[in-house]
């Protein structure tokens, strides 16, 4: 059984990236996973301040020091065995709302090690149009320059049967 985490960054609650999401998450308690989902537009959460203040320790068991609702976030990140970023694609790559937090995991990759701290991860994105190139090459960068394992990328809006069928096959 593995912890899941999914970071929905899309704008719209029960949208085409929802879909997705909803049909994932179906495949994967099937499994036996715990799935733990953020949606995004909801939770405050500010951009990097850029002051590594995340490299100087931590105080309280904060790993950043912005006061802000990524301190959930980082709670399930610490424990999750797979990360899901979900999203829209939003001038040809992820939501604003989704690199905020990418980047804000900075905090906890740091504090416990890049390569100590190896997850797998999934993409699942949708689009009006057909171009995923950016948001893809986005997240192969991310994954690689990590030490993360890309367990697949669902592409698509009308993609929910292959959502699941990932969701499934996560253990």
């Amino acid at each position: 059984m593995a912890k899941i985490m999914i970071l929905n960054g899309s704008a719209r609650k029960n949208g085409n990236t929802s879909a997705l999401i909803n049909s994932f998450v179906e495949g994967a308690r099937a499994a036996g996973n715990e799935v733990v989902e953020f949606y995004l537009q909801d939770m405050i959460i500010h951009g990097c301040l850029g002051c590594n203040g995340c490299t100087r320790g931590t105080k309280d068991n904060n790993l950043c020091v912005q006061n802000d609702d990524m301190k959930q976030i980082y709670s399930e990140f610490m424990m999750a065995d797979v990360v899901v970023f979900a999203s829209p694609v939003y001038f040809w790559t992820i939501t604003g709302t989704l690199k905020i937090v990418a980047d804000r995991l900075y905090a906890a990759l740091k504090y416990l090690g890049y390569g100590a701290f190896s997850r797998k991860s999934v993409l699942l994105m949708t689009a009006g149009g057909s171009d995923y190139s950016q948001a893809s090459r986005w997240y192969e960068t991310y994954e690689r320059n990590l030490g993360w394992i890309n367990l697949g990328e669902i592409l698509g809006a009308r993609k929910t049967a292959e959502a699941k069928a990932l969701g499934a096959s996560i253990q």
